[in-house]
């Protein structure tokens, strides 16, 4: 049975919080990756393949790799949070299950279990090829605090 979840979007205030607080991630801008879903308790970054993001075998970095499943993770998890908090990582672990190549990567961040402080989420990333072939190439998991957003 289908995953539901995977198609299900968040409302648009949560939408526009969500994707302005990702606008201004400087790091992922830096690498060129892009939101691609944005639902209740779950999050999908892509970032395209190019030289900048590969390690000296021309697979994505492990950095790379990481950096956008932290964030799909943590974004997931800031969906069900209320609008007066940020969210911070505690810790993840990621397993690199296979060489991350293809046109782009994409990084699932999924809610497993939602707290009033901590929040864990699942990490998936996929590398996809041209012909939408998809390659489960790491896995990890995380865990998310919820804190008050600071005073501006």
């Amino acid at each position: 049975m289908e995953d539901q979840t995977q198609h299900e979007q968040a409302g648009p205030e949560v939408q526009k919080r969500i994707q302005d607080s990702f606008d201004r991630q400087g790091l992922m801008a830096h690498l060129g990756a892009r939101m691609t879903h944005i639902g209740p308790g779950r999050v999908h970054i892509v970032l395209p393949s190019r030289p900048e993001v590969t390690q000296q075998h021309g697979y994505f970095h492990a950095g790379a790799t990481s950096a956008i499943a932290d964030t799909a993770g943590g974004y997931a998890a800031y969906t069900l949070f209320p609008e007066d908090t940020e969210v911070l990582t505690v810790e993840y672990k990621i397993n690199l299950l296979a060489p991350a190549v293809g046109e782009y990567i994409e990084a699932v961040g999924t809610v497993l279990k939602a707290g009033r402080t901590l929040t864990v989420c699942q990490l998936e990333v996929f590398g996809v090829t041209a012909a939408g072939e998809r390659k489960l190439v790491a896995n990890g998991q995380q865990t998310l605090i919820r804190v008050k957003r600071p005073e501006q």
